[in-house]
């Protein structure tokens, strides 16, 4: 009697355990025959362009002076040079710039050649030499050239107007960006009947590139010749823009 009921016992398990068995195999080969052949759905996504700008006034100005000398041996020409470029240097110092803000940014020394019947001879020696100022006192832009024209500066590089420390300004800039790429796709996402889930990526470029803010370049009204003049010439610094340009991708539903 006790063996019996073990024996059917048992029989009702191994068929309870044969039916899960058959239903899994039903179930696994419905799924194989519903995907197997196709791509898994990519999410729904939206991508958004977004632009922030902040339009400032510079804060520095970087001046660049050169100095061309001439003369018939290499020592004469390297003494008139040096004479006007320390005379220079020690007028940027008078005028409040700090030594950080002088650098020598260029120094050369060329021969000068005569061809006569077929042979190269040096007639003298010509130096190029290039003072980089970085002013911080826009209102001494003026002074700055005019000094250094009358200490023997012959040579302009111009000037190019910048702001020191962009970095406060990029961010004001890009947090613009992504509000307004966020505005854009909420719009999109509400005409489409859809909504924004979570943002997938996004990348981000300062002026359409990865470089901090495009200079303002100003031209000094100066005279035709570097002689003494008579006022300081008027430099107008401008104002400069620092864009950020975000390219955003939305998940949506």
């Amino acid at each position: 009697m006790f063996q019996n009921k073990f024996f059917q016992g048992t029989l009702g398990l191994l068929a309870l355990t044969l039916v899960i068995f058959i239903g899994l195999k039903a179930r696994n080969a419905a799924e194989e025959y519903y995907f197997i052949g196709k791509t898994v759905r990519d999410r729904d996504v939206i991508t958004i362009d977004g632009t922030g700008k902040i339009t400032a006034t510079p804060d520095v100005a970087i001046i660049n002076l050169g100095v061309q000398t001439e003369a018939l041996t290499v020592k004469e020409t390297q003494k008139n040079n040096t004479q006007k470029m320390n005379a220079i240097v020690a007028a940027m110092k008078k005028l409040g710039i700090a030594d950080k803000d002088l650098q020598t940014s260029n120094y050369t020394l060329n021969p000068k050649i005569d061809w006569r019947d077929g042979k190269q001879n040096i007639i003298g020696y010509t130096i190029y030499q290039n003072l980089t100022v970085k002013l911080r006192d826009l209102d001494k832009a003026g002074e700055v050239l005019s000094t250094s024209a009358e200490l023997g500066m012959n040579q302009s590089g111009g000037i190019q107007f910048t702001i020191d420390e962009p970095k406060t300004l990029q961010e004001r800039a890009r947090t613009m960006a992504i509000e307004d790429a966020r505005k854009k796709a909420d719009q999109l996402a509400k005409e489409l009947g859809l909504r924004i889930v979570k943002v997938v990526t996004f990348s981000e470029g300062v002026n359409g590139n990865t470089l901090p803010p495009i200079p303002v370049y100003a031209k000094a009204q100066m005279a035709d010749s570097f002689e003494r003049a008579v006022q300081n010439p008027e430099i107008q610094s401008g104002s400069l823009d620092v864009v950020s340009h975000v390219n955003i991708t939305f998940e949506v539903r």
